[in-house]
């Protein structure tokens, strides 16, 4: 047990939870002991949790192959991605029955190419959600994930919603979130066990501020953009307590210390890479919660004056649905996402069939 770990003293002295950004379940054992209780994966993690362990998994993809002949790569590629899940839903399932069900889930991302198909989205998660009875399922905040969430939800699926970085687009899930439960309760389910979660991944925020200031050859003061991301969070969370919804807020996409240390003493989780679980113990910050302490507004007075962007992540009505997609820090992790499910298929289709031109020794 990590006696002296800051991350385990978050968790057994504030609201404060935290999740191991990585299904991996090496790493998901030590995070276990410093108070973690979840874990995260997507197509990236999945394609990083097989390079780590390439022998362990060429061999299952090969044992995968030749029990299913006719399996395509797509086929053998989630077949994988739904094992190391599953894993990593095992490893979690004492915190999950310790809490009740409502902390010990492990996400699973719907396929990034289908963020235009709130149909293909919901059917797959259907099928995702029953790999473990602690499944979460991600599903964008794109204009068509917002349908799939509502949809998914009240088919009783614990949705998470990701790629998400805005005000707008965190309470237009909220939202999808509250319709899915009512029809849900309306049908005489009960909800009272479901676990909705919203994500906005703040340093992905922070990038593209960064990117726009750079592309618009913008004069900012240096340090405004690395306020982005938490003013964006923070906002958000006084909203979702104003408005009673059922939703618990997560962050992700962590880039400096502020991301932590500004949101410490919140009812809500954050989501850490074991780089960042290492910096976070080692940096001798203290606990003090910080959540409600509001952002200089001399930041937000910079970042809404010289970022157009910043203002439309940082309002409620600052997007609406059909802006969402083409938003710039949308696009870009869509793009990401898309492209690291792409390397991953690639990877799966070498051990099934090697490049004949390239030497093996």
């Amino acid at each position: 047990m990590a006696t002296d770990s800051l991350l385990l003293r978050m968790t057994q002295g504030t609201t404060t939870e935290w999740w191991n950004d990585s299904c991996d379940v090496d790493d998901l054992a030590r995070a276990i002991d410093q108070g973690a209780t979840g874990a995260t994966s997507n197509p990236g993690i999945v394609h990083e949790v097989l390079k780590r362990h390439r022998a362990h998994w060429t061999a299952r993809v090969l044992d995968l192959a030749a029990a299913n002949p006719t399996w395509s790569e797509v086929e053998l590629t989630w077949a994988v991605a739904e094992e190391m899940v599953a894993n990593a839903a095992a490893v979690l399932e004492p915190v999950f029955v310790t809490h009740g069900g409502r902390n010990g889930r492990v996400t699973v991302q719907v396929n990034p190419v289908n963020y235009r198909d709130p149909a293909r989205m919901v059917e797959q998660a259907i099928h995702l959600s029953g790999l473990a009875k602690n499944i979460q399922v991600k599903f964008p905040a794109t204009a068509a994930g917002v349908v799939a969430i509502e949809e998914a939800t009240r088919h009783g699926i614990n949705i998470m919603a990701t790629v998400s970085f805005t005000v707008p687009q965190a309470i237009a899930a909220a939202e999808a979130v509250e319709r899915g439960l009512r029809r849900r309760e309306e049908a005489g389910h009960d909800v009272s066990g479901m676990t909705p979660i919203v994500v906005l991944m703040i340093g992905r925020l922070d990038d593209w501020m960064k990117a726009v200031v750079e592309r618009d050859d913008l004069a900012v003061e240096p340090a405004a953009p690395a306020w982005a991301g938490i003013a964006v969070f923070k906002r958000t969370y006084g909203i979702f307590g104003e408005r009673g919804y059922r939703s618990r807020l997560l962050s992700a996409a962590y880039r400096n210390p502020l991301h932590w240390s500004e949101l410490v003493g919140g009812d809500l989780m954050m989501t850490l890479t074991p780089q960042w679980q290492t910096r976070i113990n080692g940096s001798g910050l203290g606990l003090d919660s910080r959540i409600q302490r509001p952002v200089d507004p001399a930041i937000l007075a910079e970042l809404t004056q010289r970022i157009p962007d910043f203002g439309r992540a940082y309002e409620p009505d600052g997007l609406t649905p059909a802006e969402f997609d083409a938003y710039g820090a949308t696009a870009r992790t869509l793009r990401a996402f898309i492209g690291s499910y792409h390397d991953l298929l690639a990877t799966v289709r070498d051990i099934v069939l090697p490049n004949p031109d390239l030497r093996t020794s």
